[in-house]
């Protein structure tokens, strides 16, 4: 039994093993058509899904009749809807999932065929080749990839959330002491790169956000500095960029302000020397032409002065952690802190708060010991 429709419309078919079958000619991504076949329990579903084909159809949007395969679709995906939509170095890194892990393993899959207990699998062999942060991180870019898939109506089900990620154990963090922070500090203080380390160190600015400063975002009259934009380099290209946290502005303490006049007066030595090779810019970290200071070159001279101090070594990045853990330790509340480090979300900002209550349990743990010792005074 058929109902026939006009000529463009499809054909709805009752098939002998009971289920409906509808047809419709749709467009390809080539620009050709071909027929596709669309079954349901009942003739009422499939005649939802012709109209929905036609209508596809007649508005000239592509309706494969065939699954892409993994290795055709998360190319795709990246370049039209990633590139356009998200930051350069989001990009980046999904690509490099892409080319290194999420191709090579499940590339040849087919979208619709795709099931749960092969991403499974891929997640598992994943984490053992690599690590378990690695494949959690693939993860995530699966995800998305086939959560597009489901809204361009190319599969009906995302298989990857379906499926938990590898469990990752959180970074201990170990910042310095004071008394590290300060032997520091007495070494850096005659460095051209003072102001920018310690701005990393007293405000926990990301590498981003000093290398990125600009003169116009600093005011010696309020003394405060408003953030939001970064310097980044990705594929050989220098750029300027949103933060990935809020915007905010932080008040500047008195050691800042004086640190950052003084890299005024030595900016503008520079320029003065410089004089007609000077490139004209507002970047506060410049080099003696007035470009930009690398993110990279200032983290290795961090790194060079530490070993100067004879402090331990540690990461630029771990310098905003050491701000953090300061001010949590200080009694600084959650949702302040959070403000002050640009978070997004105040989850980020408890994991700071974890290793503070870690600490502040020893300290309960050594008042039971000092009440409950047997030489205790009465």
């Amino acid at each position: 039994m058929a109902k026939r429709n006009a000529n463009g419309m499809g054909t709805v078919t009752l098939r002998k093993d009971g289920r409906w079958q509808a047809a419709v000619y749709v467009l390809q991504p080539d620009g050709t058509e071909k027929r596709k076949f669309v079954y349901g329990k009942t003739r009422q579903q499939v005649e939802d899904a012709r109209r929905k084909l036609v209508d596809k159809a007649r508005a000239g949007i592509p309706t494969p009749t065939r699954s892409p395969r993994l290795s055709e679709w998360l190319p795709l995906w990246l370049e039209e809807v990633i590139r356009p939509q998200r930051k350069k170095t989001t990009h980046s890194k999904y690509a490099m999932h892409i080319r290194l892990y999420l191709v090579p393993m499940l590339g040849a899959k087919r979208l619709e065929a795709l099931s749960v207990s092969e991403v499974r699998k891929f997640l598992n062999a994943h984490a053992q080749q690599n690590t378990a942060a690695t494949a959690k991180e693939s993860h995530k870019v699966l995800r998305s990839a086939l959560s597009a898939a489901c809204r361009e109506e190319l599969i009906s089900r995302n298989v990857a959330m379906l499926v938990d990620s590898p469990r990752v154990e959180s970074a201990v963090h170990d910042p310095w002491t004071i008394d590290e922070t300060l032997a520091f500090l007495k070494v850096a203080r005659g460095d051209s790169t003072y102001a920018a380390v310690l701005l990393a160190i007293a405000l926990g600015l990301r590498r981003g956000e000093i290398v990125g400063l600009k003169w116009s975002q600093v005011d010696f009259g309020s003394r405060t500095i408003r953030l939001g934009r970064q310097l980044q380099r990705r594929d050989g290209v220098l750029y300027e960029d949103e933060t990935k946290g809020r915007k905010r502005s932080m008040p500047l303490p008195l050691v800042c302000v004086i640190a950052l006049r003084w890299q005024r007066l030595r900016w503008l030595s520079m320029r003065e020397k410089a004089g007609a090779g000077w490139v004209a810019n507002d970047w506060v970290f410049v080099t003696r032409t007035g470009r930009p200071v690398e993110g990279r070159n200032l983290h290795r001279s961090f790194v060079n002065l530490a070993q100067r101090a004879g402090v331990r070594s540690v990461r630029l990045h771990d310098a905003r952690h050491g701000f953090a853990t300061l001010l949590a330790d200080s009694g600084v509340e959650p949702r302040l802190l959070m403000e002050l480090l640009g978070h997004s979300q105040i989850a980020v900002t408890m994991n700071v708060y974890t290793h503070v209550v870690e600490k502040s349990k020893r300290e309960a743990i050594k008042t039971v010991d000092r009440l409950l010792r047997p030489d205790r005074p009465h």
